[in-house]
């Protein structure tokens, strides 16, 4: 008779899927992915360490369900963002707020998921996400000429150009969060709350320049 997992077995197996994760996570948000050692995972999720590779058949799998994981929670808040009600303008305006200001509250993360050097199977991950932040301010972006909000243009390219414009211009003030003290000394400082305020008005400012909207 072949066997068949119980739904307690089946629980526990993704009660433990999910703590790797969680701690995996926590691990990106403290040091970025460079710092996901398999041995420190399983020691953080009180397992050994050959349990981790019953759910993860390499580290490179690992930390690629780890970026996505924490990508799509992401993309979630700029996506919702992106429907709330009212115009068009103020909905695209409001997800790249969001998109900013949760990259600068948790830097560290925001760091690893935009810029950190990382390896194919993550870098493949990312790409794919950009292209879905695209795709949601592409529906605005459209939206938007459709009701004479926004000047005729190519929405492809610039919802493209605005998720380029939003990293470029974050990768900068989040990168001082990705190294020691001891690294920091003679680089410039993390961000102030005023400057992390004056950055994001820029970068909505020229996001409303990119679709001809009102500055």
């Amino acid at each position: 008779m072949a066997y068949r997992a119980t739904e307690h077995t089946k629980a526990k197996k993704a009660g433990t899927r999910n703590r790797i994760l969680k701690e995996s996570r926590l691990l990106v948000a403290e040091g970025g992915f460079q710092t996901v050692a398999v041995a420190e995972v399983a020691k953080r999720s009180d397992i050994a360490t050959g349990t981790i590779y019953r759910h993860f058949p390499s580290k490179g799998e690992l930390v690629a369900e780890v970026f996505r994981h924490a990508t799509e929670h992401e993309l979630e808040a700029v996506t919702k963002a992106s429907q709330q009600s009212g115009n068009c303008q103020d909905r695209l305006i409001y997800a790249i707020e969001t998109f900013a200001e949760r990259a600068l509250q948790s830097p560290r993360l925001a760091y690893a998921l935009i810029a950190e050097p990382v390896d194919q199977l993550v870098e493949k991950e990312r790409l794919s996400y950009r292209l879905a932040y695209a795709e949601a301010f592409e529906d605005v972006v459209n939206e938007g000429i459709s009701v004479g909000e926004f000047v005729v243009q190519n929405a492809t390219v610039t919802a493209a150009s605005l998720v380029g414009m939003l990293s470029e211009a974050l990768v900068g003030p989040l990168a001082p969060q990705m190294v020691t003290y001891e690294e920091q000394v003679g680089q410039r400082e993390a961000l102030s709350e005023e400057e992390k305020l004056t950055l994001i008005r820029e970068i909505k400012s020229l996001a409303l320049r990119a679709v001809a909207g009102r500055v």
